[in-house]
């Protein structure tokens, strides 16, 4: 694609004219034209409810996206990445997420390889050593159970795990204690650990080519803690496996491969958490409830797959994230779920949607005219409420709201529950509507402070409503972003499963270490502002 091609499209420029339109129109006047249309701009799919009423759009600014969606090619790429074609170009390799849940018996040949029996072959292997250490019968070196289990990985290896134990807390073992460790902050080591007996803890140890250095150098930490406790090299092959495709290595640790679980380069960071890299949410929840996680990824995958997308919920989503960041300049885009089991769903989102699409370049390597990537962030409903929400009801800058909720609490208080509800409904009114000068001053308020209490409105939100949230529904939420990043992608012409942003700085810090650690003084070679923090840092240390 040239530089300007997507700009060129005929549909682009139809949304163009048809934003200078109604760009302005305020959502108390969309809703007065159209009063049903809360009625009928939604969608439903895999046991989620989408409600985009609240949107700054038109039927004719959805049927120009969708048309937009077909010009880009959504469909024909999307269908693309079911076959297992290459479509991750700057790494020439298929990204096969979807194929880590497809049903046992399925069948998806990608280079010659079944990767849904390898799939399959991997999971039984998981579910067996799970079912292992949940029964007790997996000892430690000292033959007493495993009771606490500490993930070490970083990125995907880290955020999906995290994020899963605490949005299927519900579900877990409480009799197992489950830790995270990913800073290379040896805080963040020492303080997973500081209250555990090593003669009862597990490492995962998750790294797919057992060489990112932040992971390594938590765990030989942790391969430190466990000898110097135990006594015995030996100690190693009982409370540490690895999942990683390097055989090799796994064994120098000295962890045995017989408890290595593998995948694979067609499986992104941050789409793995559904692969070997949910090994501890498996063990958690156990292997029933994993499956049934899975086939929520299923679910949507096949909506994706099936749905025209004008009832498709993922391309809806990023059709409308389209429309706000390249019409309306939006630059940040908040998903606040409204359940506190899903404090970390936001946290994991941030590199689902960033890493994948904060991308400066074209599929042919040409520069964009255009912005890619909003930033995402968010926090639980209803916390967020009473700290940054006076941002989006009055700042000046426009914030598009996902809202999370569900028809059901895993843990009913009285009324709890619908209080909580209440505040999904009220919020996204609130933020469409706002409160006009005349409503101000019909309340009695002093003149003086009519303008500081008027909200303006016109905020988009789109209501993600479920019956309550389970690992099934889990699977079929992060499934519904994955796809709506991709939409994203493919609008864009950019690649959303590489990642080569993140490589420069690894280099850089490897060439720093020793600058750092060296007890004598090394030449720097750096600009002058890095090696005055070098040395700066060294008069510290010493």
């Amino acid at each position: 694609m040239s530089i300007d091609s997507l700009r060129q499209k005929p549909s682009w420029k139809a949304l163009e004219q048809h934003h200078s339109e109604i760009g302005a129109v305020h959502l108390r006047e969309l809703f007065a034209q159209d009063p049903d249309r809360g009625e009928r701009l939604c969608a439903e799919g895999a046991g989620l409810y989408l409600d985009y009423s609240k949107n700054r759009v038109t039927d004719e600014t959805m049927r120009l996206l969708c048309e937009l969606a077909r010009e880009c090619g959504v469909e024909e790429r999307r269908d693309a990445m079911f076959r297992g074609q290459h479509i991750n170009v700057s790494e020439d390799r298929p990204a096969l997420h979807v194929a880590l849940r497809m049903p046992r018996g399925s069948s998806l040949v990608v280079d010659g390889a079944d990767v849904v029996a390898q799939v399959h072959s991997v999971l039984d292997r998981m579910a067996t050593f799970a079912r292992r250490i949940r029964s007790g019968e997996w000892k430690g070196h000292s033959g007493k159970p495993i009771r606490n289990i500490v993930n070490v990985g970083i990125g995907g290896s880290d955020l999906g795990p995290v994020m899963a134990y605490e949005a299927l807390r519900h579900y877990t073992r409480r009799d197992l204690t489950f830790r995270f460790v990913s800073n290379v902050d040896a805080t963040d080591f020492v303080e997973a650990t500081r209250d555990l007996s090593p003669e009862e803890t597990l490492f995962i140890i998750s790294s797919k080519t057992f060489g990112t250095l932040e992971t390594l150098t938590n765990a030989r930490s942790a391969r430190d803690w466990v000898v110097g406790a135990l006594g015995s090299e030996e100690a190693v092959a009982r409370h540490f496996v690895a999942v990683s495709t390097h055989a090799r290595r796994v064994a120098e640790f000295g962890i045995d491969t017989a408890n290595m679980f593998e995948f694979w380069d067609w499986v992104g960071g941050r789409y793995s958490m559904d692969s070997a890299i949910g090994l501890s949410t498996m063990v958690a929840i156990g292997p029933e409830q994993f499956q049934d996680m899975l086939a929520g990824f299923h679910a949507m995958d096949e909506h994706f797959r099936t749905a025209p997308l004008e009832a498709n919920l993922p391309g809806l989503m990023g059709l409308l994230a389209v429309w706000y960041a390249e019409f309306f300049g939006v630059q940040t885009i908040g998903v606040m779920p409204y359940e506190q089991y899903l404090k970390r769903f936001p946290a994991y989102l941030q590199q689902l949607t960033m890493e994948s699409n904060g991308k400066h370049v074209t599929l042919g390597g040409t520069p964009v005219d255009y912005d890619t990537g909003p930033v995402y962030w968010g926090e639980p409903g209803t916390n967020g409420q009473h700290s940054f929400y006076q941002l989006i009801h009055q700042g000046t800058r426009l914030i598009p709201l996902d809202l999370i909720g569900f028809g059901k609490s895993l843990n009913p208080l009285g009324d709890h529950h619908d209080i909580l509800s209440s505040n999904i409904f009220a919020q996204a009114e609130a933020l469409a509507f706002g409160k006009t000068e005349r409503e101000v001053r019909a309340e009695g308020t002093a003149p003086e402070v009519v303008p500081h209490r008027v909200m303006e409105g016109n905020r988009p939100t789109n209501v993600l409503l479920g019956e309550v949230l389970t690992p099934r529904l889990l699977g079929t939420l992060v499934s519904l972003y994955e796809h709506s990043v991709f939409t994203q992608g493919v609008i864009w012409d950019i690649d959303p499963f590489d990642q080569w942003g993140v490589e420069l700085g690894k280099v850089l810090a490897a060439r720093i270490t020793p600058e750092l650690t060296s007890d004598a003084e090394r030449e720097l070679t750096h600009d002058s502002s890095s090696n005055a923090l070098i040395r700066r840092y060294r008069a510290l240390k010493h």
